[in-house]
């Protein structure tokens, strides 16, 4: 796989921007993204097994790396769940994937949901973003005409910064479209 143009992009134009900003003093402080994860959780599939493997097929499709069944810990009579149950899907994308999937998702997927004023900026206290996506179908990657149901998704973006300050200046260097601009 080529190098993508996020990737260099980081290495030319972020991280330096990120040393002036934090006044680091090595390049090791610079804050990068250490891996996204994309995460599906589908309570519907304890009735219905084929969910999961259209899941699997649509999550691979998307990101171009074989997803995985995620199980339950255990039983949950209310909800019908025996434990080692699938009941959602996962895939974790790291190095060259995961700066594709970053591109696409910022240039292609984002600008195609409906009526998007950009992505709210709240990080969980440690660095990391995770977004909502409540349907499958803004990723170009989906035909419309073969899906059953639509889906959403956590999509989390886990950096190396230390606090959310770093990590926002990171994520808006990279070109997520936040709403509220610091």
């Amino acid at each position: 796989m080529s190098t993508t143009t996020l990737k260099k992009d980081y290495k030319e134009r972020i991280a330096p921007a990120l040393m002036k900003d934090f006044n680091y003093t090595t390049p090791m402080q610079v804050p990068r993204l250490l891996k996204i994860v994309i995460n599906e959780g589908l309570g519907a599939a304890t009735a219905d097994k084929k969910i999961i493997e259209t899941a699997i097929n649509e999550l691979t499709a998307i990101t171009g790396q074989k997803a995985v069944a995620t199980l339950s810990r255990k039983d949950i009579s209310n909800f019908k769940v025996r434990k080692k149950m699938p009941i959602g899907v996962r895939v974790t994308l790291r190095n060259d994937r995961m700066y594709e999937f970053m591109e696409r998702f910022i240039r292609i997927a984002l600008p195609r949901i409906r009526d998007f004023k950009g992505i709210e900026g709240k990080l969980d206290g440690r660095g990391n973003y995770t977004v909502g996506i409540t349907e499958q179908i803004i990723f170009p990657e989906i035909v419309i005409d073969n899906i059953s149901r639509l889906t959403g998704m956590n999509i989390t973006f886990v950096t190396s910064a230390r606090t959310d300050e770093e990590g926002y200046a990171l994520l808006k260097y990279f070109g997520l479209p936040f709403k509220n601009a610091k």
